[in-house]
């Protein structure tokens, strides 16, 4: 457990530069776009009653009051979030190759310490889930913080104060990496942790045999992907939708199980047989 521990910190100390760029590009981009955001709409108030010679109460049933889902909507706010998503994709992939590009092939030096190799993956893996659930963790914490700012900027008579949690029911895209509920958050990211254990895998396999490998990975995401829906498949077009809603959920979670475990073997077997120091 303390070897896996420093392996962790290890790992996540390489990481780090690149989670705190992503911290500060949001933090910027999306305060940027609340004062954007609320001074556009206090700039067409102005407009309308200044220049139109409308009232308040003529402005707002035209307008409508501002709420921070109109900043959540822009790109200012959505755009950061796109990058952090693509910054953890890129990262899933550099997080194992970055060990074989050098002069020093580092993961000479991993595969050689006292530890087991399953260690290895394992702490990588804790790396991605770490990194992810960091960004979404000061998401959450900065969320507030911004719908402070909308509320400084805008009066109250011109905006609708809205809560954390309705915005997140509002924004499908959002509800994906910030779930509402326990249930949703053990859905989402043991899908998003399978899914990772897949690549891993799958990058493994391209690493010990190089190119019969990149076939074998794909081979194996797609297998692994057809198992994991082969109760739904079942239940559509095989027993004729004969499992409940509960049964089909359980099934496909134990499926999700059962592809993770794979991974895990296969990449502990790979790690250990077929790529050597």
């Amino acid at each position: 457990m303390m070897n896996y521990m420093k392996l962790v910190n290890f790992e996540f100390n390489r990481v780090a530069k690149l989670f705190a760029v992503l911290l500060g590009i949001t933090l910027v981009l999306q305060m940027i776009g609340v004062v954007v955001e609320s001074r556009r709409y206090l700039s067409i108030a102005n407009d309308q009653m200044y220049e139109q010679m409308l009232s308040s109460a003529q402005f707002l049933a035209s307008y409508g009051q501002m709420s921070f889902l109109q900043v959540v909507r822009s790109t200012w706010f959505m755009g950061p979030i796109a990058l952090c998503v693509a910054g953890v994709g890129f990262y899933i992939f550099l997080i194992w190759y970055r060990d074989w590009v050098g002069k020093n092939t580092f993961i000479y030096r991993l595969l050689m310490l006292p530890t087991t190799r399953l260690n290895i993956f394992f702490a990588k893996i804790t790396t991605i889930l770490i990194l992810t659930v960091g960004l979404v963790a000061f998401q959450l914490i900065f969320l507030p913080i911004e719908m402070w700012v909308m509320k400084l900027m805008v009066p109250a008579e011109f905006r609708s104060d809205i809560g954390v949690l309705q915005i997140l029911t509002s924004m499908p895209e959002l509800s994906i990496i910030i779930p509402s509920n326990f249930i949703e958050l053990i859905l989402f990211y043991g899908a998003g942790l399978m899914g990772v254990s897949i690549l891993f895998t799958a990058i493994l396999l391209e690493r010990s045999f190089k190119w019969k490998g990149i076939f074998a990975g794909v081979l194996y995401g797609g297998a692994a992907i057809l198992l994991l829906i082969l109760p739904i498949l079942l239940h559509e077009f095989v027993f004729n939708q004969f499992f409940y809603p509960v049964e089909l959920f359980v099934l496909v979670v134990l499926m999700g199980v059962i592809v993770f475990a794979a991974s895990v073997l296969l990449s502990g077997f790979l790690l250990r047989k077929k790529i050597t120091v």
